[in-house]
């Protein structure tokens, strides 16, 4: 007797994000076969960071990235889609009264 067997697939395959470029504006990363700019304005907490922190991103899903090295999470539609996500968080440089 022949059996057939159906493995079910868990989940959407995810490729992995790769930064592409670096300049004193912002870094590019290669996301699902296209190539984005995150400019440091937009996304102030990468504007500081070593060049090795920058490269070391993974994409745990399809819509999430994290920097393990400077624990920034970012949602691939944020980048995709700024206006829907408006405040930026401008670090915890010194405050005055």
């Amino acid at each position: 007797m022949r059996t057939s067997t159906k493995s079910s697939r868990r989940g959407a395959s995810t490729s992995a994000a790769e930064v592409t470029n670096i300049s004193r504006d912002g870094f590019w990363l290669l996301l699902d076969g296209r190539e984005v700019f995150l400019p440091f304005d937009d996304f102030p907490w990468f504007r500081s960071a070593s060049v090795g922190s920058l490269l070391r991103v993974e994409r745990p899903t399809s819509d999430h990235l994290y920097w393990p090295d400077l624990d920034v999470d970012l949602s691939v539609e944020s980048i995709d889609h700024p206006e829907k996500f408006p405040l930026i968080s401008r670090g915890s440089g010194p405050t005055t009264a």
